[in-house]
């Protein structure tokens, strides 16, 4: 049984940075991402990684702002996010899915946790 759970929302002011968590139980093969639903918008996916490491995929809204990593020892998946917008703010979320190639596209994505809010004003 997998198990997503995030942490490390908050309110922030433009310019800063905060470091979301999403604590993993069970065992995952592909692909992790997180993704974001900004307020009267559609889902996006704005970071994913391989769970074996080796590649990262990320949305041009967020490259070179933003850090997808995951700590294999404490089954830890992490987004680093530097330099934020108030265009940022959204509900993120972690997902788990099958392959990289679907990185961004959450219909493929069968695990997800509840979510964190991120506010930048």
């Amino acid at each position: 049984h997998v198990q997503l759970v995030e942490s490390g929302g908050g309110s922030v002011q433009a310019g800063g940075s905060l470091r979301l968590a999403c604590k993993v139980s069970g065992h995952l093969r592909g692909c992790m991402t997180w993704f974001r639903r900004p307020p009267g918008k559609e889902r996006e996916g704005v970071a994913g990684i391989s769970t074996r490491g080796d590649s990262t995929y990320y949305a041009d809204s967020v490259k070179g702002r933003f850090t997808i990593s995951q700590d294999f020892a404490e089954n830890t998946l992490y987004l680093q996010m530097n330099s934020l917008k108030p265009e940022d703010t959204a509900m993120y979320y972690c997902a788990a899915g099958p392959s990289v190639r679907t990185w961004g596209d959450a219909a493929s994505f069968g695990y997800w946790g509840q979510g964190t809010q991120v506010t930048v004003s």
